[in-house]
């Protein structure tokens, strides 16, 4: 399986930690969140990578290479501006495309500034199972900004904050708000239709792709250990539970 990891991001909400360095390389417990991620990845079968990178790149690119690439074949997509979580993907594409023997094998694509137990070969079984053009890990939460799902587990819509109304893509009844976690399986069958230019949020490609009746499905994810990480209060709650 291969990977996309998402470390571009400013890291504002980390400061002052990301004054001197990416949010990629602030730590827990003396371990990066690149590291982190790249271990988590690697424990599941994950062998290739590429990595898009614009805050302080170059400390990112000179930890990996000081880390061997923690064992893992690594790529680079270096942003000059930030182009967002669509417009990272759609510039990485070619990584995802450059071996024919390998297009219909989906990908992971992960926010490196999440950690989590979440079981990446159950969401790679159900992705195939479904036959999905993306699956999204989802879990009942609370969050400023939710996913909104029918009953079939598609996405239909979302909505951000509380009292501002719902954006519906495909109408259905009774549907469910969940939080998205960062973590997506993905079939590049999908790059080709991504058809926004410039700066733009994966979300954004989901939502009008689920319009047009394309697969985009909801992985509960519940049962397992997930936390944000761009907040300093999240990074000293992750270390206590690191610590348990």
């Amino acid at each position: 399986m291969r990977a996309m990891v998402l470390a571009a991001g400013l890291g504002t909400r980390l400061r002052p930690l990301t004054n001197d360095r990416p949010k990629a390389l602030v730590e827990i417990g003396g371990r990066t969140l690149l590291e982190l991620t790249l271990t988590r990845l690697a424990s599941s079968g994950v062998r290739e990578v590429i990595i898009n990178v614009h805050h302080f790149a170059d400390l990112v690119i000179q930890y990996l290479k000081t880390k061997n690439n923690f064992g893992l074949q690594v790529e680079i997509s270096r942003e000059e501006l930030l182009l967002d979580t669509g417009g990272g993907l759609k510039k990485a594409a070619w990584f995802f495309l450059r071996d024919p023997s390998h297009l219909d094998e989906p990908f992971l694509l992960h926010n490196v500034d999440v950690v989590s137990t979440i079981d990446f070969h159950r969401v790679l079984s159900f992705h195939n199972e479904h036959r999905a053009l993306a699956t999204l890990a989802v879990q009942e939460r609370e969050s400023s900004r939710y996913l909104l799902f029918d009953d079939k587990g598609e996405l239909s819509g979302r909505r951000i904050g509380r009292d501002q109304e719902p954006e519906i893509v495909r109408p259905a009844s009774n549907l469910q708000a969940l939080a998205f976690s960062g973590i997506h399986l993905i079939s590049p069958r999908l790059l080709a239709g991504m058809t926004e230019e410039g700066v733009f949020s994966i979300i954004a490609t989901y939502l009008r792709l689920a319009g047009q009746g394309e697969k985009i499905l909801a992985f509960r994810a519940n049962e397992y250990y997930w936390r944000d990480l761009g907040k300093l209060d999240d990074l000293r709650q992750a270390e206590q539970d690191f610590s348990k």
